[in-house]
C-alpha cells in the first residue's frame, strides 16, 4: 500500500513504487474524469485531470526531458516512467541522534550497509543545576552520536561514490545539518536527493526499507484551486469574517441555543480523501 502524507502547500504526498505508476494513474484519471493535460520539464511533471485536481512529480534523480517544457493532450507516461524505472545504484545516509545507518543499494535491495545505536537521553523537566548538568551531558552524547555517524559516512561512502548515481538522506534534518558541516561529506551532500525520508532510528530492517522508498515516485496530489479560495461573496466582503476564515458559517449568538459539539463535523467523501492504492494492488 502506498505512503501517503499532508504535502507542504496542500494536498496529499504519495509514495509510489515504478512498477506501479502505470496502475496508480489509471486509477487516478478513473477518479477525477481523466487527465487533460500533462506538462513535462526536465524537473517536473503535472497530469491536469478533467476536475482540475493535478498530480505532480519533482525528478528526484536526473532528469524527465533535455528540451524546454511542453505540454501534450491526455496522459503521456513514458517520460515518468523511463526516469522512475531507470537502473540506478544508490547510497543510503540515515542519521539520528539515536543512530545511523549508510548503505548502497541497487533497485531496491541493500547490497552493502553499516549501523550503528546511540543512548542519547531525552531533555529533563527538572530545573536549576540538575536541568544544566542534564543538558551538558546530552550535548555531549548528542556530539559523540554525529561524529560517529560523520565517520561511518566518510570511511563507508566517501570511497564508493564515484560507483554511485546518487544518495539518498533520512533521518533527523537538523542531525543531517550537523554532518554537512564536515568538510569530509562535502562530495556526499552534493549528490544528495533533495528529498529527505522520514525514518525512525535506523536499524538493518530500516534501512532495508528506505531502500525501497528510496526509489519509490512521490506523487503530489492538490484539488482544484478553486476549492482553496474563498467564493466571489467572500471576497467581495458579503460574507461573515469568521465564514472567509474557516470556511463555515459563524455559530448563532443565542445563548439559550449552545452549539453542539459534532455540528461543525463534515462527512469527507471518496474525493476528500488521497489517492491510493488499494491494499490488494
Amino acid at each position: 500500500m502506498s505512503r501517503v502524507r499532508p504535502a507542504a502547500g496542500g494536498g496529499r504526498a504519495v509514495e509510489v513504487d515504478p512498477e506501479r505508476l502505470t496502475g496508480w494513474f489509471s486509477r487516478f484519471a478513473g477518479r477525477h474524469g481523466g487527465v487533460t493535460t500533462t506538462s513535462v520539464s526536465p524537473h517536473e511533471w503535472v497530469a491536469t485531470a478533467a476536475d482540475g485536481t493535478t498530480a505532480s512529480v519533482i525528478t528526484a534523480f536526473g532528469e524527465f526531458t533535455r528540451t524546454a517544457q511542453r505540454q501534450d493532450a491526455g496522459l503521456v507516461l513514458e517520460p515518468l516512467l523511463s526516469n522512475a524505472l531507470a537502473p540506478r545504484r544508490l547510497g543510503l545516509l540515515l542519521v539520528r541522534l539515536g543512530g545511523h545507518g549508510v548503505g548502497v543499494t541497487v533497485n531496491g535491495r541493500v547490497l552493502e550497509s553499516t549501523t550503528d545505536s546511540h543512548q542519547v537521553h531525552g531533555r529533563s523537566k527538572a530545573g536549576g543545576w540538575s536541568q544544566q548538568r542534564f543538558a551538558r551531558r546530552r550535548e555531549g552524547q548528542a556530539r559523540v552520536a554525529l561524529r560517529a555517524a560523520a565517520d561511518d559516512a566518510a570511511r563507508f561512502l566517501v570511497p564508493r561514490l564515484g560507483e554511485l548515481d546518487a544518495v539518498v538522506l533520512g533521518g533527523d534534518r537538523q542531525a543531517l545539518d550537523a554532518l554537512r558541516a564536515d568538510r569530509r561529506l562535502a562530495a556526499v551532500f552534493a549528490l544528495a536527493s533533495p528529498r529527505v525520508l522520514d525514518v525512525p532510528d535506523p536499524r538493518r530492517a530500516v534501512l532495508d526499507e528506505a531502500a525501497l522508498r528510496a526509489r519509490a515516485v512521490e506523487i503530489v496530489v492538490r484539488p482544484p484551486a478553486a476549492a482553496l479560495l474563498p467564493d466571489a461573496a467572500d471576497l467581495a466582503g458579503l460574507a461573515d469574517p469568521t465564514t472567509v476564515a474557516t470556511g463555515r458559517a459563524a455559530p448563532a449568538s443565542s445563548p439559550s441555543l449552545p452549539s453542539s459539539p459534532s455540528s461543525d463535523r463534515t462527512t469527507p467523501t471518496d474525493r476528500d480523501q488521497p489517492d491510493r492504492l488499494p491494499e490488494n494492488s
